[in-house]
C-alpha cells in the first residue's frame, strides 16, 4: 500500500526537515537519504521538485514522526531507515547491531591483498554484528570458506538475513569468540575482527547517536579498550595455519600497544600497523609463524 502526497507538500516538509537538521547540527543530506531509503522517493524528484502527486512507502505523518526521533532522540538515520550502504551492497541494520562504518571496508581490501594460498582457505569474522565483514569477505574471496561468530542472537539473525538477501555463502555460529568454532582449530587462513575497542570510561563520552542507541556490547573494550583484542591475540595461534593472517580494527592510538601484545605472544611475525583513508592508524595485521 502506498501513500499519495502532493509534491508541493512533500517539498515543503523536506525544506522544514532540512532546516531542523541544520538547527540541530545534523547533516541536512540525511533528509534526502531517508526520503529515498524509507519513503521510496526518487532522486529525480529531489532534483526537479515536481508538483504532481507522489506515492510514498510510508505516510508523511510517519516520516515526520521518524525524523523527529532523529532530531530529538538522536536515533541514527540508518536505524530509522533500517538499512545502510557498505562497500558495493546494502545491509539491514537495527539497534541490536553496530552500524558498519566506511573505514571498516578497508579490512576487506587488506584481505584482498593476501596471497592466493590464503585466499582459498577458511576465514572467520569474529564479532560479526550485521555480517558486514563476513559478507564482504565472501564476495572478495570467492574461493574461501567464510565463517562468522557473534555472542548476540539478535545480531546473528540480522547477519543471517543480510547474507541470505545478498546470496553470500557464510556459515554462522553463536558463541564467544573462538569458543564457537572448536572444529576449526589449526585450519584458519584468516582471522578478521572489528572487536569492541573503546575504553569503558570513554563510552560515556561518545556522541549521543552511538552512546544512546548502538549496542555497548560491540563498543566497550574494557578498562583499556584492549580486553577483547588480548583474547584474539592469545587464542588465534591455536586456530591459524602457519602463515595465516590475523587482522583487527582498532581505535586511534592503540597500534603500538597491540603490536607489543602480538610480539610478546611469540607466535606472530610481520606485524604491521595500517592507516585508514583519513590517515589514522586503524588496523593491525600479523602472520602466524
Amino acid at each position: 500500500m502506498g501513500f499519495s502526497v502532493p509534491g508541493v507538500q512533500l517539498w515543503q516538509w523536506r525544506s522544514r526537515a532540512k532546516n531542523s537538521a541544520i538547527a540541530h547540527g545534523l547533516p541536512p543530506n540525511e533528509v534526502d537519504w531517508l526520503l529515498q531509503e524509507l519513503a521510496g522517493v526518487s532522486r529525480l524528484f529531489l532534483r526537479l521538485q515536481p508538483e504532481s502527486e507522489l506515492e510514498l512507502k510510508v505516510s508523511l505523518q510517519e516520516l515526520d514522526r521518524l525524523w523527529q526521533r532523529r532530531v530529538q532522540e538522536f536515533v541514527p538515520v540508518q536505524y530509522l531507515a533500517g538499512v545502510t550502504p557498505w562497500r558495493e551492497f546494502e545491509l539491514h541494520v537495527a539497534p541490536g547491531v553496530l552500524i558498519p562504518r566506511p573505514e571498516t571496508e578497508l579490512l576487506i581490501d587488506l584481505a584482498l591483498a593476501q596471497d592466493l594460498t590464503l585466499k582459498s582457505g577458511h576465514w572467520v569474522d569474529l564479532g560479526t554484528g550485521s555480517g558486514a565483514i563476513a559478507i564482504g569477505l565472501a564476495f572478495a574471496l570467492p574461493n574461501a570458506t567464510i565463517h562468522a561468530v557473534d555472542r548476540s542472537a539478535e545480531a546473528l539473525a540480522i547477519a543471517s538475513l543480510n547474507a541470505e538477501t545478498l546470496n553470500a555463502p557464510v556459515q554462522f555460529y553463536q558463541g564467544n569468540w573462538f569458543d564457537a568454532i572448536p572444529h576449526l582449530k589449526g585450519q584458519l587462513s584468516g582471522v578478521v575482527s572489528n572487536p569492541p575497542y573503546i575504553p569503558t570510561e570513554s563510552v560515556a563520552e561518545l556522541q549521543p547517536e552511538v552512546r544512546l542507541h548502538e549496542p555497548h556490547l560491540a563498543l566497550d573494550g574494557g578498562a583499556d579498550g584492549l580486553e577483547s583484542i588480548r583474547e584474539l591475540v592469545n587464542r588465534a595461534p591455536d586456530y591459524l595455519i602457519s602463515g595465516g593472517v590475523w587482522m583487527v580494527e582498532m581505535m586511534m592510538g592503540q597500534g603500538n600497544a597491540i603490536a607489543q601484545l602480538l610480539s610478546a605472544q611469540g607466535s606472530y611475525d610481520r606485524i604491521e600497523i595500517h592507516k585508514d583513508l583519513a590517515g589514522i592508524e586503524r588496523f593491525v595485521t600479523a602472520y602466524r609463524l
